[in-house]
């Protein structure tokens, strides 16, 4: 009959230093942006803007918006208002396979 192994407080405790690992990068920047849409024009039509043009968009004005972190599709949302200042509720969180996809 074999006898159970018991392991040191420091050999139990390797797999707690993971969440020490991940405080390492908490502090670092990323940049968040919101892609409301896109669109092509040629540059004669860019020239042509002026004040109060309208610069019609590929995405329909009910289609949640693409919360981007570092160029990459992260989250979907709506478009808020918090005391007269705009923000966006998460509506969806892209899944891990998409992301991956994203990258490619």
């Amino acid at each position: 009959m074999r006898k159970p192994i018991s392991l040191s407080p420091t050999e139990g405790e390797a797999g707690l230093d993971e969440p020490q690992n991940l405080d390492m990068i908490l502090d670092l920047p990323l940049e968040v942006s919101v892609r409301l849409g896109q669109t092509r024009i040629l540059i004669r039509e860019l020239l042509r803007l002026d004040k109060n043009s309208v610069l019609e968009l590929d995405q329909g004005a009910d289609e949640p918006l693409d919360i981007v972190v570092n160029e990459s599709v992260l989250a979907r949302g709506e478009v808020v208002d918090i005391e007269g200042r705009l923000g966006i509720r998460i509506t969806d969180i892209v899944s891990r396979k998409e992301r991956v996809e994203t990258l490619s």
